[in-house]
């Protein structure tokens, strides 16, 4: 078939070799005229995948009888509208697509509907003081139509939020940004996948993030399976089938991510796609499914097979898997260790670097400073983190004075021996 595909970067990888072994014919979009998903395109149209109405001239153009996007949030909604234009087959409507995708709306969505969630507003650029008399702080400023972290800045009062609400904006198409509450907490994530409007928890992960003075949220790995199953496992199901229902979701992926904190669970955000820390690769691994098979077969014929789902349970799992999604600090690539290399390490899964050799690699501010990421697998977990120790000492990213800029495990020693601590 002929398949659209929205983003050409390392989280579309996978899918890209998957429609090239079925041998589709793939009609690539990204804006990028170097993205490395290209090599795998029979056509690739420099075209931002923000661009609705430019994909749907180009899908028109080109005949395409599939669109598809999986690993990033806003193309979503573009694959929606276009779907449902040209009567292609998508697992949802673009007012569903416009409420996983859009924070304003999102927030709305979780309000009416009792869906736990942070306090918020949402500002434009000259907003009145009286518009947050009282807000608490300090909060987080969001564009409410990003993704990756852009634009995310933790603000300690109302003069931080006039000073950052401008280049939040930035990274926006509306022109009001939200300021929530900020929330001491852990995070999660929920995979799944919703069928005949029930939804299946395929994974709970625990989703380690750093921060960087104001710039905050920034993951650095996923971890299977998360230390809070013992005790919020009820809730986590709980308020995901209230989620699903909300929406009047009955078919596609879900990606929710969660707060764990002094007052319980908070939804932080929710999108309906496979994720972008590589579940199209780790859930095969955790579950024994194939989400991103699922995915590819719903878009070309409207369905796909979901007994594996029924069969399934997470509470019986005893898989021990993460997912590291390294950084380096600022220089010049000059040397980078071979990813085959890395992959033939004990236990890994894959590995990808990013950078190449001769990049310019900037100060992180967000996730697009990612600089690759592997995967590992332990038959417990203290062996899961042996593992990503032992790759991180097999791997080097070095400058031309021979410097590492690799950012290793033991940077964040004391994030991991955090969790660790909390599960057998």
């Amino acid at each position: 078939m002929r398949i659209m595909v929205l983003g050409g970067g390392g989280c579309q990888l996978n899918l890209l070799r998957r429609l090239r072994e079925q041998n589709d014919e793939i009609i690539l979009v990204d804006y990028l005229y170097d993205c490395p998903g290209r090599t795998y395109a029979d056509i690739h149209l420099p075209i931002s995948t923000f661009d609705t109405l430019a994909v749907i001239r180009a899908a028109r153009k080109y005949a395409v009888e599939g669109i598809v996007t999986t690993g990033t949030d806003q193309p979503v909604m573009t694959a929606a509208a276009t779907a449902e234009l040209l009567g292609l087959p998508f697992y949802i409507d673009s007012p569903t697509a416009l409420a996983v995708t859009n924070k304003r709306v999102m927030k709305e969505l979780f309000t009416r509907n009792g869906i736990p969630t942070l306090p918020y507003r949402l500002l434009s650029a000259d907003f009145l003081d009286s518009e947050i008399k009282g807000f608490p702080f300090p909060a987080v400023l969001k564009p409410v139509d990003s993704q990756g972290q852009r634009g995310v800045f933790r603000v300690e009062g109302p003069a931080g939020v006039r000073s950052r609400i401008r280049d939040t904006l930035s990274y926006s198409r509306e022109e009001r940004a939200l300021l929530e509450a900020y929330y001491e907490n852990d995070e999660i994530t929920v995979n799944g996948w919703a069928d005949e409007g029930r939804a299946t928890v395929l994974s709970v992960v625990d989703r380690v993030t750093m921060a960087r003075g104001e710039h905050i949220g920034i993951c650095l790995c996923h971890h299977f399976p998360s230390v809070h199953m013992r005790t919020y496992r009820d809730s986590i199901y709980q308020v995901t089938e209230s989620i699903v229902s909300a929406l009047g979701i009955r078919s596609g992926p879900l990606y929710f991510q969660y707060l764990i904190g002094r007052q319980g669970i908070m939804v932080n955000e929710i999108a309906m796609r496979i994720g972008g820390a590589y579940e199209d690769i780790t859930l095969p691994i955790i579950t024994g499914l194939d989400p991103l098979g699922m995915l590819i077969d719903y878009v070309k014929t409207g369905t796909c097979d979901a007994a594996g789902l029924r069969r399934y349970s997470l509470q019986d799992n005893r898989k021990f898997v993460s997912t590291q999604l390294f950084f380096c600090h600022p220089g010049r690539v000059a040397r980078i260790t071979p990813v085959g290399r890395i992959k033939s390490l004990p236990r890994v899964h894959d590995a990808y670097f990013a950078v190449r050799e001769g990049d310019i690699i900037s100060p992180i501010e967000d996730a697009t400073a990612r600089a690759g990421y592997f995967i590992v697998e332990g038959d417990s977990f203290a062996e899961m983190i042996e593992r990503v120790n032992h790759v991180y000492s097999r791997m080097e990213v070095r400058d031309p004075q021979e410097r590492d800029l690799l950012i290793r495990y033991e940077d964040y020693l004391d994030k991991y021996r955090f969790y660790t601590d909390r599960l057998d």
